[in-house]
Order: C-alpha cells, then sequence, then structure tokens
C-alpha cells in the first residue's frame, strides 16, 4: 500500500471548500434511517474539517437510481439522521455542480456542512466521467475520502475526483487502511483467517489469495461442506456445491504447498430439518453425517480446538459465520469462537480484524465486536481488499 495523505497534513482552512466523500447510503424504512453506523462514521472527518474553517461539502450516492433523478432516492432522506449524528444544521444542495451548487456554498460560512444531491443522479457518476468530475471540482479547493466502502468503485466521487483536487483519507478511510495493512498488508505472523459463509462460488478469488498469505485457514459455514465432501465426505443433505469439489482439492493443494494449514470441522451440529432448535438436532463426527441430515453449524471439539490455534496466532481476519448463525442454536460456533478472539484481542495477544455485512451482524450478535481491533462495515470493498485485488478509491489516494 502506498503512502497517502490524511487530515494530520491539513492546517487552518478557513474558507476552503472540502468536497467530502462519505458514505450515506443507510438502510431505511417508512422514510427513516433505522442504522445510523455509516452516518457515524463520517462524524469526526466532517467535525475536523469543520473546526479547521472550511465549508464542508458531503458527496454519496444513495440507492440505485441509475443515472436519473429520483425523489424515492433523494440523499435528502439523510439530512435529518446526519443532523442528528452531526450535532449541527446541514444545508441540502439539490445539485452537485453548477451554478446551484456555487450559489449555496456562496451562502455557507466557514464551519458549515452541505450536503449535495444523490451523486447517482447523474450517469457520469458511475461512467467515472472526467468532465462531470471536474464539474463537481471547480466548486471546491480539496477532496477527502472517507468512504472505503466505495473505495471498490471506480467512480466520479470515488476516484476521478482524487486527480482533480489534492487529495487526502479521512479518519474513517485512515483508520480502515491502517487497520487492513495490520491484517494483511504486513501482518505479524502466524496470521489466521476464518472465512465462512454458504457458498464456495462466492469466496474463491477469496480462499485462492489467502492461502499464500496466512498461515491457518479456518473453513466454516455451508462453504465447509464442499471441502468436505471433495475430502470424500458424505455431507448429507447438506448445503454443498459439489461440482466445485476439484476447486476445494486444488485450494488444499496450494496451501499444503504455501505451508498454510487448512482447518475443517471435524465434529458437526446436525438436524434433519432447517428450524430454530429441531428436535432431531444432534452432534456428531463429520464420517457420521446421515443420509438424510445436514450440516448446520462446526460442533463443540472443532470450535475448543480453533480457539487454541488462535491462542498460537498474533493476527487474525474474519469474513463469514461459521454456521446459520440467523437461526439457534446453529449460532453457538460463531459466538463461542468471536468471543474467544475478542477475549485473546483484549488480553493483548491477538490483532483481530473483521468485515463484511453478515460478519458484522454475527459479532455484534456474540457481543465481541467492541473487543475485535478493528471492524469493517464495508461489505463489496472488503471482500475485494481480501481478494487481493487493488481498490480504484485506495489507489487514487496514494502518493508514492
Amino acid at each position: 500500500m502506498g503512502k497517502f495523505r490524511t487530515l494530520d497534513d491539513l492546517g487552518d482552512l478557513t474558507g476552503k471548500v472540502a468536497l467530502v466523500r462519505v458514505d450515506l447510503n443507510m438502510p431505511m424504512s417508512d422514510g427513516a434511517v433505522t442504522d445510523l453506523t455509516r452516518a457515524e462514521a463520517s462524524r469526526p472527518t466532517v467535525l475536523e474539517l469543520a473546526a479547521k474553517g472550511a465549508k464542508v461539502l458531503l458527496l454519496s450516492h444513495f440507492g440505485r437510481p441509475k443515472g436519473e433523478r429520483n425523489s424515492t432516492m433523494s440523499v435528502s432522506m439523510a439530512q435529518g439522521a446526519l443532523e442528528q449524528v452531526l450535532g449541527c444544521e446541514v444545508m441540502f444542495i439539490p445539485e452537485v455542480a453548477g451554478p446551484v451548487a456555487a450559489q449555496a456554498i456562496d451562502i455557507l460560512r466557514p464551519g458549515d456542512v452541505g450536503l449535495l444531491e444523490n451523486t447517482r443522479f447523474w450517469p457520469g457518476e458511475e461512467a467515472n466521467d472526467m468532465d462531470f468530475a471536474r464539474a463537481i471540482a471547480a466548486n471546491a479547493d480539496l477532496f477527502v475520502n472517507d468512504a472505503f466502502s466505495a473505495a471498490h468503485r471506480a467512480h466520479a466521487s470515488t476516484e476521478a475526483l482524487a486527480h482533480l483536487l489534492p487529495a487526502y483519507a479521512g479518519r474513517s478511510m485512515e483508520a480502515e487502511l491502517k487497520a487492513l495493512d495490520a491484517a494483511l498488508g504486513n501482518p505479524q505472523p502466524p496470521v489466521a483467517a476464518v472465512v465462512g459463509g454458504a457458498k464456495v462460488s462466492s469466496k474463491l478469488a477469496v480462499l485462492e489469495h489467502l492461502v499464500g498469505k496466512v498461515q491457518h485457514l479456518i473453513i466454516g459455514g455451508g462453504m465447509a461442506n464442499t471441502f468436505l465432501a471433495a475430502r470424500g465426505v458424505d455431507v448429507g443433505k447438506s448445503l454443498c456445491e459439489h461440482d466445485l469439489a476439484a476447486k476445494a482439492e486444488a485450494i488444499m493443494q496450494a496451501a499444503d504447498a504455501a505451508g498454510c494449514t487448512v482447518h475443517l470441522p471435524y465434529d458437526v451440529v446436525v438436524a434433519k430439518e432447517f428450524a430454530a432448535n429441531p428436535p432431531s438436532l444432534r452432534i456428531c463426527n463429520v464420517h457420521e453425517v446421515a443420509v438424510d441430515e445436514m450440516i448446520l453449524d462446526v460442533g463443540p471439539l472443532a470450535v475448543e480446538a480453533l480457539g487454541d490455534v488462535l491462542k498460537t496466532c498474533a493476527t487474525l481476519v474474519w469474513n463469514g459465520p461459521l454456521g446459520a448463525f440467523e437461526t439457534p442454536p446453529f449460532d453457538n460456533a460463531t459466538v463461542a469462537l468471536a468471543r474467544m478472539a475478542a477475549a485473546l484481542t483484549a488480553e493483548g495477544s491477538l490483532i483481530s480484524v473483521a468485515g463484511g455485512g453478515d460478519t458484522v451482524a454475527a459479532l455484534n450478535h456474540a457481543g465481541a465486536a467492541g473487543d475485535f481491533t478493528f471492524v469493517s462495515t464495508a461489505g463489496g470493498a472488503f471482500l475485494e481488499w481480501m481478494e487481493g485485488r487493488e481498490l480504484p478509491g485506495v489507489a487514487a489516494l496514494t502518493t508514492a
């Protein structure tokens, strides 16, 4: 990862206009924002720039309006939530460029905050159109990207703007990049990765990248069934991608060659039907799964062994649950291992970084998220970073 400038490189900004790319694409219900996490992530950057005297202009996408104005996807829907989080008034500006935006900026005083309209109302945003970006940049003096969750998209407001104005990483982006560097960029070995979720097909690139980067690869969720089947285990009627057996085998061989140990469950929680606390629930060895049973979680012995693995590691990166965690009791393995990782982090022996929507929900459910070193709210961007891909919004910020 190259060097990037941060807010530490900025002095007094009185009267200067700072364009800040944030992610206000928050979940809504009945016209109200139901989760303020993303607005809260932007608060330190916005308030710091305002305190330095800048006129702070926020840019964000909101939903998928496909390059056309759509009143139900106006970013003004997030204005009230933003004012609540920032503790100040926010002026909504129904354009992103041109005379209307310029006029609004003139009205703002140093330290004021303006919210520009949904960037995706214009086709130039997703096309990463340089002329569109120039029109936005014309009203500003500097650009701050504080939206890691949108950094995997090469859009005008995430990528092109960084080439047109002096560009800086905001505090949320800076924290994210430092944490990711500590997890996989330049981690302290030994490194363990927990990769869970339903399908191997959605995480193939992640697994292929990780075997060369980590010393322990812990595979859970429905994905583990595909690996077990590739090893000749009869997984009954478990969720399993039998057509990916050769791919799974190739990943295990690559791991062997790279000195990476792949951990698959050897005891599992099975049931004949997928429902909360089913009467047919039992724990068995992986070789004892009946033809009419499905594997729904990792068993307690395997979880204990995985906890012992984490005790030998210095770094952990986690993406995806170990079982069908939304349905009890198939959340037991995820909760138990997450709490072990949290305890090791709290005592200072483990650096733990986790990310992805399901993962954040699972760690919150376990009450463990607060003790992890860093929990990323980014979904797609976190996954692409785990695949070893360069993220355009991050690459555009690097100075060397």
